[in-house]
């Protein structure tokens, strides 16, 4: 149920899903082509305007916070889904989009703002991996001089909430770690966060790896169409469906 709803909920709020659907229309209703075009044409303008999107993007992930703005704490957790375990080979870690929440925690660690890295995150892959993604991080942290004391892992989780539970049952384990940094993507922060708090533990956001920039004023950003836009549009509709199905039942 929880699936099928989110599905859902992202297939209503995707541009693209409803580009197509006015395009089919329009040649199934012949008597409505006219305006259905016309409306398939504002759509697609809309759609693919990178200084709307980003606008979007702006208003749902959370600001960055400066260094300077975080007092030491006893750890930093960092949350996966930045990694690709199912490809080969497996002789490296293939790292993709959202990378900064790793060198970000690594910047964290290296200011001297967290002691210790938790990184919780197991595989959401059907068949079985060589590493979990946790276990990738772990490997990543530990080529850039991290020493392994210094790292915890969670390797069961597969969601959001599941991040927040047991990372909590790992801190049962470890009563000095007390202060923690949570650190996800920005667009993602909204959700991680809601869902860490509903669980008792109270971290300190550090949101990383935006997909929004800065705002200018040049005509490739304000007037000119971009497919790419329809790529962040896709972005933000899967989180924005994931937090409003987490909300509903009490995830976060």
């Amino acid at each position: 149920m929880f699936f099928l709803l989110s599905k859902l909920l992202y297939y209503l709020l995707l541009p693209a899903v409803w580009l197509v659907v006015l395009l089919i229309a329009a040649v199934l209703l012949r008597r409505w082509q006219r305006p259905l075009l016309l409306a398939a044409t504002a759509l697609a303008l809309l759609a693919t305007n990178t200084a709307l999107v980003n606008e979007a993007l702006l208003a749902w992930e959370l600001p960055p916070v400066r260094l300077a703005q975080v007092s030491p704490h006893d750890a930093g957790v960092l949350l996966t889904g930045i990694t690709e375990v199912r490809k080969s080979p497996h002789d490296r870690v293939y790292v993709a989009q959202g990378a900064d929440r790793l060198l970000h925690t690594l910047w964290l660690y290296r200011a001297g703002r967290i002691r210790r890295i938790i990184i919780s995150g197991g595989s959401g892959a059907v068949r079985k991996v060589v590493r979990s993604e946790a276990q990738e991080l772990q490997l990543l942290l530990r080529l850039a001089g991290v020493p392994a004391q210094d790292i915890l892992l969670e390797t069961r989780s597969r969601n959001t909430r599941e991040n927040a539970l047991y990372t909590r049952q790992l801190l049962q384990q470890h009563p000095d770690l007390k202060s923690l940094v949570l650190i996800t993507s920005a667009f993602h922060q909204r959700r991680a966060l809601g869902c860490f708090q509903k669980v008792g533990l109270q971290p300190t956001p550090f949101p990383a790896g935006y997909y929004s920039q800065d705002r200018t004023i040049t005509p490739d950003y304000v007037l000119v169409p971009d497919a790419h836009a329809l790529e962040l549009w896709s972005v933000l509709a899967r989180e924005i469906s994931g937090y409003v199905v987490y909300k509903l039942l009490g995830y976060c």
